[in-house]
């Protein structure tokens, strides 16, 4: 029976889910396969490289950077993270991405992207964080408006969670039949629909696929939440999601709400190890 780790994206609300893995980490907890959409990927990936902390790290370090993430790198290149500083210096110079080791452990690693001329999802194992994976990383975490759209292999994608944002289902049609899913808001949340509409409209113009997955995806995101529920509640799926909202924007400048939201889970990991860990145990029987 295959178990599998299911991350979804939020921005820098996914400290919360890097704590969580750093202690699953020094417990020696392993999966079969981790699924990842947006910063739940960029950040997920040092799990199957054996890097932890190196998220928080290279976050600490460089949020006063305007070459990382800025306002002036958005004007200046049209990507609010910056594409060539933040998916291919940093990991090769700055904070180094072990990629012998994630290429070596046999864990599976898959993205998902959005599709900008259909609006669907693309799905993506990546075996290997070379430049052109590094690429598949940037395109998961591209947001409209903020990021220009990535071309890679002849596919040209967004944010993978215009259209996936919670991709327990479709994992578990790949044959993980038992799945912790690590959400980054807390139980009882309901997403609305965004008040970007009319920005997104004219920005993504070009891309009316995008447009119209953008205005219905909180009915989307909602769904998956009420399928995680439920899926929880017949045992397959172990939920793990802060007590209560993370206070920190996507884009924080701030190092110490960054250490914050990062110290929270760690402490939730501890405070549900014995959980964690019966889980995993349960699925290896």
């Amino acid at each position: 029976m295959k178990t599998g780790l299911v991350l979804e994206g939020g921005g820098l609300r996914v400290l919360f889910s890097v704590g969580i893995m750093d202690v699953m980490m020094d417990h020696g907890i392993r999966f079969d396969g981790i699924i990842g959409v947006s910063a739940g990927a960029t950040m997920g990936c040092n799990y199957k490289s054996h890097q932890r902390q190196r998220a928080l790290r290279y976050n600490l370090k460089l949020c006063g950077d305007w070459r990382y993430c800025s306002l002036r790198s958005w004007i200046k290149t049209g990507d609010l993270v910056g594409a060539e500083y933040a998916y291919h210096y940093v990991p090769t110079k700055v904070d180094i991405f072990d990629n012998d080791t994630f290429s070596a452990d046999t864990t599976e690693f898959c993205v998902v992207c959005t599709d900008v001329h259909n609006g669907t999802p693309i799905y993506k194992r990546l075996n290997s964080l070379d430049y052109n994976g590094l690429e598949w990383l940037r395109a998961t975490a591209s947001l409209p408006i903020v990021s220009r759209t990535v071309n890679i292999d002849g596919k040209s994608m967004l944010d993978g969670g215009i259209c996936n944002s919670i991709p327990l289902e479709y994992w578990q049609k790949q044959g993980y039949e038992r799945n912790i899913v690590i959400l980054t808001q807390p139980l009882g949340f309901r997403k609305k629909r965004t008040r970007l509409m009319p920005l997104i409209r004219l920005f993504c113009k070009k891309t009316p696929a995008v447009v119209k997955a953008m205005d219905r995806r909180h009915i989307m995101y909602n769904a998956q939440l009420d399928y995680v529920a439920s899926e929880s509640r017949l045992g397959n799926t172990l939920l793990l999601c802060p007590e209560t909202p993370i206070k920190i924007g996507r884009t924080e400048m701030n190092p110490s709400k960054m250490q914050e939201v990062y110290d929270a889970g760690v402490a939730y990991a501890n405070k549900h190890l014995d959980e964690i860990v019966r889980f995993i145990q349960e699925s290896r029987r």
